[in-house]
């Protein structure tokens, strides 16, 4: 097939490795300037599988999604939904009917698609009920890549409780050890046999061999071989590359778990067999790789220091002073990979999707390239792809200033945070580690740092926030830890106190009702000091007290003294903090035929689309709610209370909800200062088997699960008391969660509130009635008073 070589420049970075403190000479202004500026459209595809077909690049992924790209910057979605109107199948409803009958559920999950010796194209579909490995995968072909694929059958199927498996010769089907039957992969080996690997959690990730012909598993080996996982191990996404250059089978998996809080991070092993066994840098045959079954369920500590580990959850904290905006830049939960080798440039690409900071549940599709190290094992490129036919380096192009980001074996949500290091040009290495370096060849890099080894690359790639580009690294160990490392350029003591200076913002201080985040350090190496004209109303830390009711507001001024060196400057904010508004109810709503404010303080709320900011809707009233009439959300409209309700720290909400359906993440009861500072009612979160109802808020994310899940068709009476980051949520009138630390959200007299919607998830379909929000933390008793009927 004719392929377009990919050379033309491409997408700027999502991974920004911001500048850190520096002492080298300005020599970074005066590398080469490298390819032209990328430019990028992106895309939302979860769990992306890469066919190609003729000029195109595609992607297949969850939920029926599919995009394609002729360049791995542009792309273009094609399809989206496993409903009747994708195209993709004629009806994929009717189509796949047994799957998602015996599934229990009406989506799909990741597929892929393959190319047959006969020209046709197979898609590899699977449907999982979720909360359980019942699960069914099947193949479809279709003529042509975007279809209309036509169903050949389930061929595996998993979660059959307390009964034969269809797989394992009448064996009852254990989760502890049988596989779940999703992500599929399909490969050729070198040999030209084909494979399909597969799995996810539950006994981990198996191998089957293909007849080509018919596409489908060769008969009698059950589920396979199994190659690594068990015991509910968070295991999954597993694809399996062929290096013809290392001559190494590579198996790629996603450890962790999916969701923006849920740790995915992807990790390679490799194997001189397309079936195994597979083992990492270090050595360790991952077959033995499993939870311990005595630990709770998903034990990620017995796996975590298992594969060799390429990419994971990161955050360059953005340093006031520095380029760009925001929290800083990263990724959050990034795996479910796929890739993609350029038949005339013989350029080899990692594909998969991620979340990323401050954005909450949002994914996207990036590309990263990828080479082999000394050793044969493979490292990214710290930047997502963005072109350039030559981004090789000289020796002189690379001593300098880094910031570095450490990508260590442990299995969590945290992010890791990027450091400042000088690479000197006498080849030694000072800052968070200290060590040499070396370059060699066309762009070999080694690094010999804290007394580990470090093998890898050096190239050029596309940094977004300084527009240009710079000089990176990206190192491996042979324990399976990552480096990498981002050039920045130097500023002088004065340009970075003026920088700084210039970016200080503490956003809208004339109605300040909560604690203000005063920062302390800036770009540079630069400190901020702050003094108060009135430390009992607004510390030097940013702690908050308000006037009592009816004491006036207080008005006070804050000056932050910028020092960088002998170089030294002040300014000053002035500061309006609100007196305390009287504790009580602020609005309640009981829905008798409409939307009337039953305190009399504000204005009727009023209805809208299927997202928050969306005019329309329309609501309808049941004459069976909790208390005399209740509103009807039918999961395409919502209702807009009044903005500014409630602000700062203390306040409660409660409501009575009677769901028809319980669909991810969606809000019953939601409020926000803005996008990135939010808390929500979810009946069916994320957490636990099946997804609690919880008390949720972001993008400082805080997960307060109840460990239960309010009924389908029936009343529940939900509560949360919020006070000064402790928080209490409320199930039918009894404490299901207590906890600290709850972020302040809040800190506005203008913040959004809404029921069955918010801007991004599903609306709430069912019945809500007796809403009421207070300025005060209701007492158990006053939520047990409300929680009766």
């Amino acid at each position: 097939m004719a392929r377009r070589p990919l050379r033309a420049a491409l997408s700027a970075a999502v991974v920004t490795l911001a500048l850190v403190a520096t002492s080298a000479p300005a020599q970074a202004d005066r590398r080469p300037a490298g390819p032209p500026p990328p430019t990028f459209q992106d895309v939302s595809v979860h769990d992306p599988s890469v066919v190609v077909a003729d000029d195109e690049i595609w992607v297949f992924g969850s939920h029926l999604a599919a995009a394609k790209t002729d360049d791995l910057l542009h792309w273009e979605k094609v399809a989206d939904g496993a409903n009747a109107d994708n195209p993709l199948f004629d009806d994929v409803r009717a189509n796949l009917a047994e799957t998602f009958a015996w599934a229990q559920t009406d989506t799909l999950w990741a597929a892929d698609v393959i190319q047959l010796p006969d020209g046709r194209y197979a898609m590899y579909y699977n449907a999982c009920k979720g909360d359980s490995p019942r699960s069914a995968m099947g193949v479809a072909v279709s003529d042509d890549v975007d279809g209309p694929y036509v169903d050949q059958g389930i061929f595996l199927r998993s979660g059959m409780w307390d009964q034969p498996s269809d797989a394992v010769d009448g064996a009852i089907y254990d989760a502890r050890v049988h596989p779940n039957t999703v992500d599929p992969d399909v490969f050729v080996d070198a040999e030209g046999d084909w494979w399909l690997v597969y799995g996810s959690y539950s006994g981990g990730i198996f191998v089957l061999a293909l007849d080509p012909a018919t596409g489908e598993p060769v008969p009698g080996q059950g589920y396979g071989t199994h190659l690594v996982g068990g015991n509910h191990s968070r295991i999954e996404g597993p694809t399996v590359m062929y290096d013809p250059g290392t001559k190494f089978y590579y198996l790629f998996l996603s450890f962790g778990g999916l969701d923006a809080n849920g740790a995915y991070n992807v990790r390679v092993a490799r194997s001189t067999n397309p079936d195994g066994p597979y083992v990492d840098a270090a050595g360790n045959d991952m077959a033995q790789v499993k939870a311990d079954p005595s630990k709770p369920l998903f034990d990620d500590a017995s796996i975590e220091p298992f594969g060799t580990k390429i990419l994971g959850n990161h955050l360059v904290a953005r340093e006031v002073g520095d380029p760009g905006e925001g929290l800083g830049t990263g990724y959050l939960s990034p795996g479910h990979n796929s890739w993609y080798r350029d038949p005339e440039t013989g350029e080899t690409f990692l594909v998969f999707h991620s979340r990323f900071p401050g954005r909450g549940e949002e994914h996207e599709v990036r590309v990263h390239q990828l080479w082999m190290n000394a050793d044969g094992w493979p490292v990214l490129d710290p930047y997502r792809y963005a072109g350039g036919d030559d981004r090789r380096v000289q020796r002189g192009d690379v001593a300098g200033d880094y910031a570095l980001v450490t990508h260590d074996k442990a299995l969590t949500a945290d992010q890791r945070r990027a450091q400042s290091v000088t690479l000197q040009s006498n080849g030694k290495v000072s800052g968070a580690v200290t060590g040499k370096w070396s370059l060699s060849g066309k762009n070999r890099a080694r690094l010999d740092v804290g007394g580990t080894r470090y093998d890898g690359v050096f190239t050029r790639s596309w940094q977004p926030d300084l527009a240009r580009w710079v000089v990176t690294f990206s190192v491996l160990s042979r324990d399976g830890v990552t480096l990498w490392g981002s050039a920045v350029p130097p500023m002088t003591a004065k340009q970075a106190v003026d920088a700084v200076v210039a970016d200080l913002d503490l956003g809208d201080t004339t109605a300040v009702v909560s604690d203000l985040a005063l920062p302390t350090t800036g770009t540079h190496g630069t400190t901020i000091t702050w003094t108060s004209s009135d430390p009992a109303v607004v510390s030097t830390t940013g702690d908050v007290t308000r006037p009592e009711a009816g004491a006036g507001d207080a008005h006070v001024t804050l000056t932050a003294t910028v020092t960088n060196g002998t170089r030294t400057r002040a300014v000053t904010f002035p500061v309006t903090v609100l007196q305390r508004v009287a504790g009580g109810v602020v609005g309640s709503w009981s829905f008798e035929g409409d939307l009337a404010d039953g305190t009399g303080r504000s204005v009727p709320a009023s209805t809208t689309g299927p997202r928050l900011d969306q005019a329309g809707g329309q609501v309808t009233y049941v004459a069976d709610g909790a208390r005399g009439q209740a509103v009807h959300l039918d999961g395409t409209s919502g209702v807009r209370l009044p903005d500014g309700l409630v602000s700062g720290a203390t306040w409660s909400a409660a409501m009575w909800l009677r769901p028809q359906v319980l669909t991810p993440y969606t809000s019953a009861f939601f409020a926000a200062r803005d996008a990135n500072a939010w808390v929500s009612v979810v009946p069916r979160g994320h957490d636990g088997v099946g997804g609690s109802t919880m008390v949720w808020s972001g993008s400082q994310w805080y997960d307060a699960g109840t460990g239960t899940q309010i009924p389908v068709g029936r009343w529940s009476h939900v509560a949360f008391t919020v006070d000064g980051g402790d928080v209490v949520v409320y199930v039918d009138g009894e404490a299901a969660y207590t906890g600290t630390g709850f972020p302040g959200v809040l800190t506005t007299t203008a913040g959004t509130f809404a029921l069955g919607v918010n801007w991004w998830d599903t609306p709430f379909q069912g019945d809500v009635d007796e809403v009421s929000v207070w300025s005060s933390a209701l007492t158990p008793t006053e939520v047990a008073a409300l929680a009766t009927r």
